[in-house]
């Protein structure tokens, strides 16, 4: 393990090195008593870290003593910015009380008539979403074969889709890209976390396209997305539904040889009832094109289901990957469990997502618009988030399932053996950066901390073909990280053992 006096040394040179400001710090500093040290004193202190970092816009920070929740150091601490992702670990949160960490998620088939004994449905058969957000095609190619083993052998009636367990949402944020598969829709049905794979190959002077619902085993081509090559130089993309089918063109000049990217599928009932519909027919029972319906019949009878893994698991793997889709079925989920009722809209479900931090986080200022951050309109502050972090680890659910981050020199390589951990979850949108979680001493000393970076002008100025990869923000990204780590290795230093 690095000796305390060692990293002390390393970051007085690291961090020293820079002009002393003379602005006056912004808030004072609350250090843990102990003994004397110069070089703790040599140490940049957060205001000094922040002006000279280069960051443009405005930055929060904030970092408490779990034990006390006494607020040891902040800079603007009070200020409210966006979370990005980071606003995840209260989704987390959140949907762990609602839900219960072993919640699982089902997707059902249901019947309307009775199966014979020689497997005739005279009937409907209906496949029913629950809101599992981490369905994909292999899950319905077991759902397929379970419906078979339960004695399924032909269906007479119509093939119904039905999603309507969550409000039918067209896409998380309207000011991102049609493009991204980070932004797709959002139903109570959704499969492959509503993303259609999009592939190209180069064939003479033109190109072969296609679209499929690919997963770890299979790859069924779908039909209710389609692409168009067009010859032009831009945009790269459009969009538009027609007639239930998700239409793309994509600008022949942008292809190259040949690629592939995952789209946003803004049909997802459709989508998943395509699927379900090709793993039905490799069982050998043949099903009608899927048609969406918004209620179900009042008489059904249940054929087969499958499962989620448990929630807990959903969410460990939604904060490490931070995947939007899961955090905000996870959210609209716990906020039908918890007031009873499908919630209106995705606005809807985050005010009561915020009504649960007011009660019990006593977040008075907490102003959310969506559950996985990816809306820049959300709002907290690093204070605040800090006293929800410290809250949380009362209850003992949250830090487990928080991503490793480890503490780094100013080149982003990794400390080795600095016998400091670090458990928190990442924040990133064009000019926004966050990050936040706990960070553990050698001693056990357990901080809990806070750091919201933007720069909401320059964030606005961007236009739509700008904000996949706008122009400076890999710089301005790269300066917030660099920032977050200095941060982090301050406060190994200055409130570590002696």
């Amino acid at each position: 393990m690095i000796s305390r006096r060692r990293l002390l040394t390393g970051m007085a040179a690291a961090l020293a090195a820079g002009p002393a400001l003379a602005a006056a710090p912004e808030a004072s500093l609350r250090p843990l008593a102990r003994a004397p040290d110069l070089l703790i004193k040599s140490i940049p202190t957060v205001q000094t870290l922040v002006l000279e970092s280069g960051l443009q816009g405005a930055t929060s920070v904030a970092v408490a003593h779990v034990a006390s929740d006494e607020i040891l150091e902040d800079h603007a601490g009070m200020l409210n910015l966006p979370p990005a992702s980071v606003a995840k670990a209260l989704t987390a949160a959140y949907a762990l009380e609602a839900l219960g960490p072993e919640h699982r998620f089902a997707t059902r088939l249901l019947a309307t008539g009775e199966v014979s004994d020689d497997g005739i449905l005279d009937g409907d058969l209906i496949l029913a979403g629950g809101g599992d957000p981490t369905l994909d095609t292999d899950r319905l190619a077991d759902l397929a074969a379970a419906m078979k083993a339960a004695g399924l052998r032909e269906v007479r009636g119509r093939f119904l889709v039905w999603g309507g367990a969550l409000p039918r949402l067209d896409e998380v944020d309207a000011q991102q890209p049609d493009h991204v598969g980070y932004n797709p829709a959002i139903s109570g049905l959704n499969l492959n976390f509503n993303r259609v794979h999009f592939e190209w190959r180069r064939a003479g002077s033109d190109y072969s396209v296609t679209l499929d619902g690919r997963s770890a085993k299979y790859r069924p081509e779908v039909s209710m997305a389609r692409m168009v090559v067009v010859a032009r130089r831009g945009p790269i993309y459009t969009y538009r539904e027609a007639e239930g089918r998700d239409d793309w063109t994509v600008a022949k000049s942008a292809l190259g040889n040949g690629g592939a990217r995952w789209l946003p599928v803004r049909q997802p009932e459709l989508y998943a009832g395509e699927v379900f519909q090709t793993m039905a027919g490799a069982q050998g029972i043949r099903l009608k094109a899927p048609e969406k319906v918004d209620a179900l019949p009042e008489a059904t009878t249940e054929v087969s289901r499958i499962e989620s893994d448990v929630l807990r698991e959903i969410l460990e793997d939604m904060l490490l990957y931070s995947t939007n889709i899961t955090a905000e079925v996870v959210g609209l989920s716990a906020t039908a469990a918890r007031t009873g009722a499908v919630p209106e809209s995705l606005a809807a479900s985050a005010e009561e997502m915020n009504r649960w931090g007011r009660e019990v986080l006593a977040l008075d200022r907490m102003a959310f618009v969506d559950h996985s951050g990816l809306g820049d309109a959300s709002r907290i502050s690093a204070v605040d988030m800090v006293h929800a972090l410290v809250r949380l680890r009362t209850r003992g659910t949250l830090k487990p399932i928080l991503k490793d981050i480890p503490l780094q020199d100013d080149t982003r390589t990794p400390l080795p053996n600095s016998g400091v951990e670090i458990r928190a979850k990442t924040g990133t949108l064009n000019f926004v950066s966050g990050l936040a979680g706990f960070q553990t001493l050698p001693d056990g000393t357990e901080l809990a901390f806070a750091i919201f970076s933007a720069d909401l002008g320059r964030r606005a100025e961007l236009t739509v073909e700008e904000r996949e990869r706008p122009p400076g923000g890999r710089t301005w990204n790269g300066r917030a990280k660099r920032l977050q780590q200095a941060l982090l290795r301050r406060w190994s230093v200055v409130y570590g053992p002696v």
